[in-house]
């Protein structure tokens, strides 16, 4: 990120060069400072410097994941190869605070253009949709936006279909990829408080705190799908290892 405010790509989203990298170091974040995507400076021990990093965490975990699949998991290769590119857009959402207004164009489904996620125009409803309208404009920075929340439903619904109820909360665990997914998954609620926390003093996009929360909620499904369908979840059993240290003497 040291390199970004030279990039300025908080304004060029829709160029067909988004972003150039020619050096890998600066020496620019040497002071303990990096870049935004709109070129302001900011401490690397802030809240937003934090949020991003710890999606970064998590899209490099998913990588990992990726890397272990086998040849036969190509439909869940392709999800988490789209999951990935997506993180990077939220990540990009995230480098380019977006003001109060524009963070919430949003909540509704309304894009940039004013329609709606039906395509129904909202134009000139009210004088609030107009000014949230003009803002979302007026941004032209990569955004996170309501189609890409909605397809993680959609992943979430589709995948849930085939899976029994749970009758038990689930450990982390059984095969590799399973357990891989387990992580991701505490990665993205690890990612989703660092949002929150970020949110309580600045402007962060609706879409991305919807975005994180659904991601978690995709991995814990994919995670049952990895484990032969539930048919190998490792169910927790309430006080089911108390029997085993019934005899052991407390300590002291």
């Amino acid at each position: 990120m040291d390199g970004a405010g030279g990039l300025g790509f908080c304004s060029g989203f829709g160029e067909a060069e988004l972003v150039r990298l020619t050096r890998i170091y600066t020496r620019g974040g040497d002071a303990g400072k990096t870049s935004l995507g709109d070129g302001s400076r900011v401490a690397k021990s802030g809240l937003r410097v934090a949020a991003f990093g710890a999606v970064d965490e998590l899209n490099a975990v998913l990588g990992v994941i990726r890397a272990d699949l086998e040849p036969q998991a190509a439909a869940l290769d392709d999800l988490l190869a789209r999951v990935q590119n997506e993180l990077f857009d939220l990540g990009a959402d995230l480098a380019c605070p977006p003001t109060a207004q524009s963070a919430s164009a949003d909540t509704n489904g309304t894009d940039a253009n004013g329609t709606d996620a039906n395509g129904t125009d909202t134009n000139g409803t009210d004088a609030t949709n107009k000014d949230t309208t003009k803002a979302a404009r007026q941004d032209t920075a990569l955004r996170i936006i309501p189609a890409q929340v909605e397809a993680l439903e959609q992943a979430i619904d589709t995948h849930n279909a085939g899976l029994a109820p749970l009758t038990s909360f689930i450990l982390p665990g059984g095969t590799r990829t399973a357990a891989g997914l387990h992580l991701a998954r505490t990665m993205a609620r690890r990612s989703e408080r660092a949002l929150f926390a970020l949110a309580e003093s600045e402007s962060v996009g609706e879409s991305v705190l919807r975005y994180m929360n659904r991601l978690s909620d995709l991995l814990f499904v994919l995670s049952r799908v990895a484990n032969d369908g539930g048919e190998a979840d490792v169910l927790w059993q309430p006080g089911g290892t108390r029997s085993a240290t019934r005899d052991v003497p407390p300590d002291g």
